[in-house]
């Protein structure tokens, strides 16, 4: 292999580590003919796997919601991810842990055999002038599945991500008929507010990057998790999402409307840097939440 050319990511599928190419799973396995399956995404720092047991218990439990079984304990898929890490140039990069219901007979019942997959990838960062001038969102008002659960079930997220990416926004915020904002499609939500940090609670993902933030913001603002109005944006002080892949992402318009002086906001930047170095160390708990 000329040395100019990336190496080819190695995947885990079902007790093997295989070439992404040569990556599959069978035609009856049900997250293909169902979309009957559980994910996550982590993504290391340098080598450093961030959040892996807060992530693997989120996987737990959202499992547990499906009625899906799990193809072993959580230190046992631990152990397959750091195994398939290390089998990749694991620096700054992603990793995709999917469990589905596994090969059916009928294509519809489980067999008591899950299939696990570890998909590993390098970080494709978000563009840097989102975070030194902020993005834009979109609301959309579609209709959601289980959305405490980490689901393969797409079709709402896919379909908010494309009318986000027609309105030149990067994340399509959900907010229902009468108003009550939610989270993003692949993104939690945060308001700023004189000393007070604002996140929604209720029909949200409880993400990990989300859970960080919360833990470091504790020592400099009053956390609020609440219910979270449309009607409020017009009063935040600063607004952002986070996630795995964006991490602190400042938002500084949501539709039509400008937040506050529509430029990043010192709260966010101040948290951005805090997260920053925490995930250099990780002395972060994670506690679930």
């Amino acid at each position: 292999m000329n040395e100019r050319e990336p190496r080819t990511s190695i995947y885990y599928v079902n007790g093997r580590f295989l070439p992404a190419a040569q990556a599959a799973l069978g035609v009856d396995d049900l997250g293909l003919v169902r979309g009957y399956g559980v994910f996550e995404v982590l993504r290391t720092y340098g080598v450093r796997p961030f959040g892996l047991r807060a992530h693997l218990e989120r996987l737990q439990r959202s499992a547990a919601q499906i009625e899906l079984a799990l193809p072993g304990s959580l230190e046992e898929i631990g152990q397959i991810v750091e195994a398939t890490l290390a089998q990749n140039d694991g620096c700054d990069v992603t990793a995709r842990v999917i469990v589905t219901g596994g090969s059916s007979g009928t294509f519809l019942m489980p067999e008591d055999r899950p299939s696990l997959l570890v998909m590993v990838e390098p970080v494709r960062p978000f563009p840097e002038s989102l975070y030194q001038t902020g993005a834009s969102l979109i609301t959309v008002d579609l209709p959601r599945f289980m959305p405490t659960v980490k689901s393969l079930n797409y079709v709402t997220a896919i379909r908010g991500q494309r009318r986000a990416k027609q309105a030149g926004a990067v994340e399509a915020l959900y907010c229902d008929p009468q108003g009550w904002l939610s989270e993003c499609t692949t993104s939690n939500l945060f308001l700023v507010r004189g000393d007070q940090l604002i996140t929604p609670t209720g029909e949200v993902l409880p993400g990990i990057t989300r859970a960080a933030v919360l833990e470091l913001a504790a020592d400099l603002l009053e956390v609020v998790e609440r219910p979270v109005h449309c009607s409020e944006l017009a009063q935040a002080d600063e607004l952002f999402i986070t996630s795995t892949t964006k991490e602190i992402l400042p938002i500084v318009r949501v539709d039509d409307q400008t937040i506050a002086a529509g430029r990043v906001g010192g709260r966010t930047q101040q948290l951005s840097e805090l997260f920053c170095q925490a995930v250099r160390q990780e002395p972060i708990v994670l506690l679930s939440r």
